[in-house]
């Protein structure tokens, strides 16, 4: 008999998750405006570019009173955040457009990367992580978890440099950076694709590591534990033993790990979306940061914390999916 989905259980978390989240969004915004505010950096000499240097006091005065920057702290704050929730994320002052508008054309594409990246490294994870288990001690063990424990501590953008040298550079095939090719004015599926092969198996084998550790923990244990034993002594075959029994338990603790790797999945995408001129939101958030444009800035850290507490979610409600005994309502 098949087991029902618990889809009322699953809602109730939902719910507990988005009202617990409420707190933390209006945290994250207000310590944005704060940071803002404590930084040396002027958004309107930002704003004002070459003509700052020249500019009188008088006119930076009355430019700082039209963007709005001579207000106190929590008044600031507290329009923008009064605006945003009508959908109106206010107007970036360094790019001179609509915060919504500058989201709107970068987010697709890192969501792009990021997905792509993300199905990378859980797929070559999970099958070397499955290969490494089933004879821990192996060559191939040692092998693989050696070069997991190097790429642990190789930075993303020490990856992206050595692939941009190794195969755009040195042999060729592969385009070093960008969306599409420098002479195309439109943007082709073949093009995207070609040049999302690199940035997507950087940022892929960045966090491949934890994956593979992971299912190769788990599936070792797994292969030891009194229900798979039993299994071979009543004369499974090992294919039989390892796919209906090892690697479902072995999987579990993957799945916790998918939430906890999506803030370094984000800064992993930051760091290589510049390395390879990318054109998602890392740029908009550097400029953001350093132009201190409280709107933008205040919009993407925002966006950015969603993104970590959906994984967090995300990975919960997957394990409960996947082992009956965890639960929802706890």
């Amino acid at each position: 008999m098949k087991r029902r989905l618990p889809w009322g259980a699953m809602a109730r978390m939902t719910g507990r998750r988005a009202l617990a989240a409420v707190p933390v969004l209006l945290a994250v915004t207000l310590a944005v405006f704060a940071v803002a505010e404590a930084s040396p950096f002027d958004p309107v000499k930002a704003y004002a570019g070459t003509a700052g240097l020249t500019a009188s006091q008088e006119n930076l005065d009355q430019l700082r009173a039209n963007l709005g920057v001579d207000r106190p702290l929590l008044t600031r704050w507290w329009d923008w955040l009064t605006a945003a929730l009508t959908g109106d994320l206010g107007d970036s002052a360094v790019m001179r457009r609509p915060v919504a508008e500058v989201i709107t054309e970068r987010l697709g594409w890192s969501v792009l990367l990021a997905a792509t990246a993300f199905a990378v490294a859980i797929a070559l994870g999970t099958l070397l992580g499955v290969l490494a288990g089933r004879r821990r001690g192996g060559l191939l063990d040692r092998a693989v978890s050696s070069v997991a424990y190097t790429l642990e501590a190789a930075p993303a953008f020490w990856l992206g440099l050595l692939a941009i040298w190794f195969f755009a550079l040195k042999l060729g095939v592969l385009p070093a950076g960008g969306l599409t090719d420098t002479a195309s004015d439109t943007v082709t599926f073949d093009q995207v694709a070609r040049h999302l092969v690199l940035p997507a198996l950087v940022l892929g084998i960045s966090q491949l590591p934890w994956f593979f550790l992971y299912v190769r923990q788990g599936v070792g244990d797994a292969l030891d534990e009194d229900p798979v034993r039993g299994a071979r002594a009543r004369g499974l075959s090992e294919r039989t033993v390892l796919t209906g029994h090892a690697l479902r338990s072995g999987m579990l603790p993957m799945l916790t790990l998918v939430g906890s790797r999506v803030p370094e999945l984000i800064t992993g995408a930051l760091l290589v979306e510049t390395v390879f001129s990318w054109p998602g939101i890392a740029a908009a958030t550097v400029t953001a940061a350093t132009s201190v444009d409280f709107p933008l800035l205040a919009a993407l850290t925002v966006l950015a914390t969603a993104a970590v507490l959906l994984g967090n979610l995300l990975s919960d409600l997957l394990y409960g999916l996947a082992d009956p005994r965890v639960g929802f309502d706890g």
